[in-house]
């Protein structure tokens, strides 16, 4: 999802609820932005809106917001792969806050695309 000139969305100003995402089960990864932009966060939930309350009220993530402001991307993954997801997006591109909750040694690290930039 991004806003209609094409850029990801800040992550504490949008409305999970608003967007569908109650109940909606995914992964997500949220970064910030500014001079030197930063990986933060990956998590996943069998409801993102939840999830992202959860994380936006995390005070180790939402310290960064002041580096640029928060942005976050996620993507509908069916839940079986969604540990395997997380633990290789957190363990690849090095966030900033780890996640200890939502996969273990014994999860398989499936790998995926990082969000990028749109192409104008």
């Amino acid at each position: 999802m991004r806003t209609p000139e094409g850029r990801f969305l800040p992550f504490l100003e949008l409305d999970p609820e608003e967007l569908g995402l109650n109940k909606v089960g995914g992964v997500f990864l949220i970064w910030h932005g500014g001079v030197r932009p930063q990986w933060v966060y990956a998590g996943h939930g069998k409801d993102l809106a939840s999830a992202f309350h959860q994380a936006g009220n995390n005070k180790d993530i939402s310290y960064y917001d002041n580096n640029g402001g928060l942005f976050v991307a996620w993507a509908l993954v069916k839940e079986p792969y969604r540990a395997g997801v997380v633990k290789y997006l957190d363990q690849s591109f090095k966030t900033l806050v780890e996640n200890t909750t939502d996969f273990n040694d014994n999860t398989d690290p499936i790998p995926v695309l990082p969000p990028s930039a749109k192409k104008r």
